[in-house]
C-alpha cells in the first residue's frame, strides 16, 4: 500500500534538509527578540505604521473642533484598534473606517482606558456617541445605526466640547487611504 505526504510538506522537508547545519541547530528567538507577534490582541504584537488624518466636528454653538487621528481602515488595524495603550492625548483619536454604512459595535476587552465613541454616516453626519465606555469589558457597544465611520477618543470629551449627535463631521487626509474589507 503506497502512501502519498501533502504536497506543501515535501517544501518544507527539503528546506529543512538543505539548512545548514549551524542554523539547524540554532534555538529560534523567543517573542519579542526579533520573532514577529502575528497575534493582533497580543500586547507586545506591533503593527504597521497607521496613515494619520484629521477629523473636524462642529460643536453644539457652531464652532469646529480638530482631532487629528490615526486612521483604521484594515481588518487587523480595525481589529486592535486603541487596545494596550496606557493613555490617549486630548485632540487625538482614532478613526476607524469601514467599507461600507452599517450599524457597527465595539468592545473594550484589552482597552485600557475609558473612551468616547462617535458614530457617523457615510454623508459626515454624527448619529451616535457613547460616552465614557468602559474599558476592559467585552461589552457590545453599538448606537444601532448605521454608520461608516467611529472615532474614539478620550472618555469625557464629547461632554466637555459640546458634540452632540446631528453635528456636522468633515475629514481632511483621507483620499489616498484604501479601505480593506
Amino acid at each position: 500500500m503506497s502512501r502519498r505526504w501533502p504536497r506543501g510538506l515535501w517544501a518544507v522537508l527539503l528546506l529543512t534538509a538543505w539548512q545548514a547545519p549551524e542554523a539547524r541547530d540554532r534555538p529560534s528567538p523567543p517573542v519579542g527578540r526579533g520573532r514577529k507577534v502575528m497575534d493582533v490582541d497580543a500586547k507586545d504584537y506591533v503593527g504597521p505604521t497607521l496613515p494619520r488624518a484629521r477629523v473636524l466636528l462642529e460643536d453644539t454653538s457652531g464652532g469646529v473642533l480638530r482631532v487629528d487621528v490615526e486612521v483604521a481602515a484594515t481588518p487587523e488595524a480595525r481589529t486592535r484598534g486603541l487596545m494596550w495603550r496606557p493613555e490617549l492625548p486630548a485632540g487625538q483619536g482614532m478613526l476607524f473606517i469601514f467599507p461600507a454604512d452599517e450599524v457597527q459595535s465595539f468592545w473594550m476587552r484589552n482597552t485600557l482606558i475609558p473612551l468616547d465613541m462617535l458614530f457617523i454616516n457615510s454623508a459626515g453626519k454624527l448619529v451616535g456617541i457613547i460616552e465614557n465606555a468602559q474599558p476592559r469589558t467585552l461589552t457590545s457597544r453599538s448606537v444601532g445605526v448605521p454608520g461608516r465611520y467611529v472615532l474614539e477618543v478620550p472618555g469625557g470629551w464629547s461632554r466637555a466640547h459640546g458634540v452632540a449627535r446631528g453635528s456636522t463631521v468633515r475629514f481632511q487626509g483621507l483620499e489616498a487611504i484604501q479601505v480593506v474589507p
